[in-house]
């Protein structure tokens, strides 16, 4: 990882009227790195990102993406970032083969689709519809669509959430191998030890406010420094380990 900033975000203000869902908040993430943005429901992760992938407008602030101001080229922020589309983006009568051309054409693309469900081990559903998918193989097309335009920053919400074991950590990897390519990530979630496998920094955000941003090994330190003793004594490993080991790795697919 460099230590280019590849986002720079100043003094960001969200308002709904009355409510500051977002109260000033400012960070940067550095090209090639994982960054995690934590936080309980409705602690402004959300609103956040979808202000800088140019999807909601902020009250005020200054976000400053691979060189691009917000507020003057949205459209050329939008041309090298990559956003997780919602079930409901998907055409339902198309296979993935046909919904990435699909998605290639919408980004002037030429992309081989083929290879593309490759790099999310789905080659073999090219001919199957989205619906017919199990939930680790939607989260993973559901990547491979941010990959069509070739992005220099991806943005994943919550993307492990109701996966099984297997599939989870089978996602960990491929967000991990995105990573190794130069691609800078920025996610969402609410595991914890989802995000102290893959991120490299984390802000936690409660109420609209950063309260702590850092690598998760300084967080923990520091949380150790400070006095903090788990309640019980820690184990080797935990019961997802387990689980691992005894159902084996291999993912399985409905």
């Amino acid at each position: 990882m460099n230590e280019k900033i590849i986002i720079s975000v100043k003094n960001l203000v969200k308002d709904y009227g009355e409510f500051h869902a977002v109260k000033g908040i400012s960070f940067d993430v550095y090209e090639g790195e994982v960054f995690g943005l934590l936080g309980p429901n409705g602690a402004g992760k959300s609103t956040t990102l979808e202000i800088i992938e140019t999807l909601r407008n902020k009250t005020s602030g200054k976000i400053i993406v691979d060189g691009f101001n917000l507020d003057e080229s949205p459209n050329d922020i939008k041309k090298i970032i990559g956003v997780q589309l919602q079930t409901s983006g998907y055409y339902p009568g198309l296979n993935l083969t046909e919904l990435i051309v699909l998605f290639a054409g919408l980004y002037n693309e030429n992309v081989n689709a083929l290879e593309l469900l490759d790099t999310v081990n789905l080659r073999d559903k090219a001919k199957s519809k989205y619906k017919e998918l199990s939930g680790g193989q939607k989260q993973r097309f559901s990547i491979a669509t941010t990959l069509i335009n070739k992005p220099k920053i991806i943005f994943l919400d919550e993307p492990t959430t109701g996966l099984d074991p297997q599939a989870r950590r089978n996602l960990w990897d491929l967000i991990k191998s995105i990573q190794s390519r130069g691609t800078t990530v920025i996610i969402t979630t609410h595991y914890m030890d989802e995000a102290e496998r893959l991120c490299n920094r984390v802000a936690i955000i409660d109420a609209g406010k950063i309260i702590a941003m850092a690598s998760p090994d300084k967080l923990i330190d520091d949380l150790v420094a400070a006095g903090f003793e788990k309640p019980k004594e820690v184990k080797q490993a935990n019961l997802e380990d387990v689980f691992i080991q005894l159902t084996g790795k291999h993912l399985r697919e409905e």
